[in-house]
C-alpha cells in the first residue's frame, strides 16, 4: 500500500469556536477527501496560536506552537485552505501567518480555497483575495474553491444540497489532481539535446 498523504488543513478563524463554520466546512471537505484519496491530516486552526502570532514581527520570534504550524503547512503535499470573510477579505492574522511561510515553501503545492462569509455578497473572496495571496507564493490553486454561508448549515450539519455538491466536486478534482501529479512525478522527463 502507498503511503498516506499528507494534507494539511488550515482554518482561518483567529476566534475559536466549536460551532465555527469555518472549522465545520474544512471538516467536511476533508471528509470528502478522504473518501476519494488515502490520506493523513493535520489541523492547523489560527485561534489557538492566534495571539502569538500577532506579536510576532518576524519568524524569528513566533512561539514554538506557530513554528510547529508553519513547518506543518510548508511541508504539506496538499493544503485545504479556509478562511471566514471579515469586511470583504480574510483576517488580517490569517495573513500575518501566511506572512511567516517561507517565500519558496509552497512551491508547486495543491492547495484547496474555501471560505465562509456571512452572504452570497462575499462569495468572490476565493478569486480575488486568496488565490492571488497563493499564486504569489507559487503554490497551485486548484480551480474549484468552496464558499458557504449560513444558510448552508444547520448546527453541525450542512443542510445544502449544493454546497454538498461543491465539496463532492472540490474533493474529486482535487483527487484527480493529485493522481496526475503522482503520474508526472513517476515518469522521468526526457532531455532534449
Amino acid at each position: 500500500m502507498s503511503s498516506a498523504l499528507r494534507v494539511v488543513a488550515v482554518v482561518g478563524s483567529p476566534t475559536s469556536s466549536a460551532t465555527s463554520r469555518t472549522l465545520l466546512l474544512v471538516r467536511h471537505l476533508l471528509a470528502s477527501l478522504q473518501q476519494r484519496v488515502h490520506a493523513s491530516v493535520e489541523l492547523v486552526e489560527l485561534a489557538p496560536i492566534a495571539r502569538s502570532v500577532g506579536q510576532s514581527l518576524s519568524r524569528d520570534e513566533v512561539e514554538p506552537a506557530v513554528e510547529q504550524a508553519l513547518q506543518a503547512i510548508e511541508t504539506a503535499e496538499l493544503l485545504v485552505v479556509a478562511a471566514p470573510v471579515h469586511r470583504g477579505s480574510y483576517p488580517g492574522l490569517f495573513k500575518h501567518l501566511v506572512d511567516f511561510i517561507g517565500l519558496e515553501a509552497l512551491v508547486d503545492t495543491p492547495v484547496l480555497l474555501a471560505a465562509t462569509g456571512g452572504s452570497e455578497r462575499h462569495a468572490l473572496v476565493i478569486d480575488h483575495q486568496l488565490r492571488p495571496l497563493f499564486s504569489f507564493l507559487q503554490a497551485h490553486t486548484l480551480p474549484i474553491g468552496v464558499y458557504a454561508t449560513p444558510a448552508d448549515f444547520d448546527g453541525e450539519h450542512l443542510n445544502s444540497a449544493a454546497l454538498q455538491a461543491r465539496i463532492a466536486l472540490a474533493t474529486e478534482r482535487a483527487a484527480g489532481h493529485l493522481a496526475t501529479q503522482a503520474l508526472a512525478v513517476a515518469a522521468p522527463l526526457r532531455r532534449i539535446a
